[in-house]
């Protein structure tokens, strides 16, 4: 803990404060700062600190000066400006609150009778009470016309213990995004299921207002309807404060935050409403921020000008080439680019736990072929906290090459993966870009396999057949009509096969295989290369290797060349001295219906 003698410029407004507790012009205080607080700000004399919600004021009858406690949320101005000295005033008056230690800390067995030390609350703030209040009571304190501020700190102040904010704030939408109503903080606030849309999720803005501070705010509207907020300039009321949130509660948000900072414009300052006379690019991002909930009838964010606000940062698309050649991490990056391969192929991808996507543009496709330092596919993660829209769904369905736009995706440790508050949206055309110097090559190249090859990547492989997996070696009929591989063997019809999908009689059953082979591959030579070979491959490798039984023989398969093989790297194993690789041929995706890649204009 470390303590700080400070000169107090400006603050709250104090109502009726008890008579010779009243603070002075100039007065001082002492502040307690946490040693992680300490080490953020570095303060030194004649720095200007904001400490902001929900901070303490202890009042000593008789002492030497007032005491801050509860300053987990401050900021260091950087520049020494001049501070107007004079109270921060609200459209709803905060009435004052003299309460005992003992009912700070929750402590009913102790009765305080004496009158040496009060608490005076300047900050009523009080995420995670219960949502008990009905419709007709939380109107009576929405103020209708209210006067239009320019801080989220005017809600966070003004917001009564349970009460909804009737202040008015000037915001900008930087960000519109579905999340997953998955927090319990949301939870405990009584939110209904209307709230949230089909696939139980919620429609969220990211908001920044004049002085830079940031907010996320839960909305009981439509997305689409949300999305034609984005990079406007709104009137927010009607909020309320769910939960203070900072880099170490939630990474996601910050990260997307990060983006958006420095700030393109001035900015105003927190305490005094002066517009700062420089553009304060050197400041460092925020440490914390504040989860609202509009209210779900009241409620109200509307657009003030049809322009595009010039605090808004659109997200900066980039072709893949340049993401993957930044050395930046844990960084939020936008890209064109076409998926070519998708893990796993199901139609009902919203029930998998996890999906990756094998994506490629003309950047990868396009480089030196002596130049290896990059691949020229790359597999993006698609994290369960990812929302996908139902567009999106649609057309990972049909199991055809496509088009997406991925905004605001994760890169980490030279992965890409999309989480909470990455949208991924259908490519449209751009008009300003001629669709041939887009053009993907036909077929889409794939990097050789090597040592340098990723696991949920895609290769090519090449090699010589050295052993046979004869445990997974079998085979089985399947249905000519539709691939039913469920087939019914009914002794009444002479053990014809019968299809239940089809519900026909099976006369000419196709026989699927199945097999594992060892490959000696000079890309990786010291490694084993296992590899789970499709229908079409083992039916080449087993042409000439029947015997006159029918079956095969191991010696016969091998020293065959097989390749070049389009795999997915499932695995990769170091045992002591060995290491195995495991991979599973695959066939690329339709390029039917599929339009080129579109590098960002």
């Amino acid at each position: 803990m470390q303590v700080a003698v400070c000169e107090q410029l400006a603050g709250p407004p104090i109502t009726s404060p008890p008579e010779g507790l009243a603070p002075k012009p100039g007065a001082y205080l002492k502040v307690l700062f946490t040693r992680e607080t300490a080490d953020h700000l570095m303060g030194h004399p004649q720095d200007i600190i904001y400490i902001f919600p929900p901070w303490q004021k202890l009042l000593i009858p008789n002492g030497s000066c007032s005491i801050i406690l509860n300053t987990y949320f401050c900021q260091k101005a950087i520049a020494k400006e001049t501070v107007r000295e004079e109270l921060y005033s609200l459209d709803i008056s905060l009435s004052r609150r003299n309460i005992t230690l003992a009912q700070t800390f929750r402590i009913k067995d102790i009765t305080d009778n004496s009158s040496i030390s009060q608490t005076a609350y300047d900050s009523l703030a009080t995420p995670g009470t219960g949502w008990t209040h009905g419709h007709e009571k939380a109107e009576q304190h929405l103020i209708v016309a209210a006067p239009l501020r320019n801080s989220l700190l005017d809600i966070v102040e003004s917001q009564r213990a349970g009460l909804w904010s009737g202040v008015r704030v000037q915001v900008v939408v930087q960000r519109v995004y579905s999340l997953l109503s998955r927090d319990g903080a949301r939870s405990q606030q009584g939110h209904t299921v209307a709230h949230a849309d089909a696939s139980g999720a919620w429609s969220c803005l990211l908001v920044q207002d004049a002085c830079g501070m940031f907010g996320e705010v839960y909305l009981n509207s439509t997305l689409w309807k949300s999305r034609q907020l984005e990079g406007r300039s709104c009137s927010m009321s009607g909020v309320k404060v769910l939960q203070k949130a900072t880099r170490g509660r939630t990474p996601g948000l910050f990260s997307l935050i990060d983006s958006l900072w420095p700030p393109v414009i001035s900015l105003t300052e927190p305490s005094c409403g002066q517009p700062s006379g420089e553009t304060k690019t050197y400041l460092p991002p925020p440490i914390f921020c504040y989860i609202f909930s509009a209210h779900p009838t009241l409620g109200q964010i509307d657009a003030i000008e049809d322009h595009i606000s010039k605090l808004y940062q659109p997200p900066v698309v980039r072709c893949l080439k340049e993401i993957l050649q930044t050395n930046e991490c844990s960084t939020r990056c936008s890209f064109y680019a076409r998926v070519i391969y998708q893990k796993p192929q199901l139609k009902n991808l919203l029930a998998q736990k996890e999906i990756w996507l094998l994506v490629t543009d003309i950047t990868l496709q396009t480089q030196d072929e002596r130049d290896h330092s990059l691949p020229k596919t790359l597999p993006v993660y698609i994290a369960p906290s990812c929302v996908l829209g139902p567009e999106v769904v649609e057309e990972l369905a049909l199991l055809v090459s496509h088009n997406l736009l991925f905004r605001d995706a994760l890169k980490d440790n030279g992965q890409i993966v999309c989480i909470e508050r990455t949208v991924i949206l259908p490519q449209k055309p751009l008009l300003c870009v001629p669709s041939a110097s887009c053009d993907l090559p036909s077929p889409v190249t794939l990097d050789e396999l090597s040592a340098l090859t990723p696991v949920n990547s895609i290769c090519s492989v090449q090699g010589t057949v050295v052993d046979v997996d004869e445990s997974t070696a079998f085979s089985w009929p399947v249905c000519d009509r539709c691939g039913n591989g469920r087939l019914e063997q009914k002794p009444e019809d002479g053990g014809t096969f019968s299809c239940g999908d089809c519900s026909q009689l099976v006369l000419s059953p196709l026989q699927e295989r199945h097999l594992h082979v060892f490959l000696d591959c000079p890309t990786r030579p010291e490694s084993t290369v296992k590899v789970k070979l499709l229908e079409s491959s083992i039916s080449l490798l087993l042409t000439s290797a029947a015997s006159e039984d029918g079956s095969y023989e191991v010696e016969s398969v091998l020293g065959k060349e097989m390749g070049p093989l389009l795999c997915f790297v499932q695995s990769i194993t170091t045992q002591q001295s060995s290491c195995v690789v495991t991979l599973e041929e695959i066939e690329l995706l339709s390029t039917a219906g599929a339009t080129a890649a579109q590098p960002p204009p």
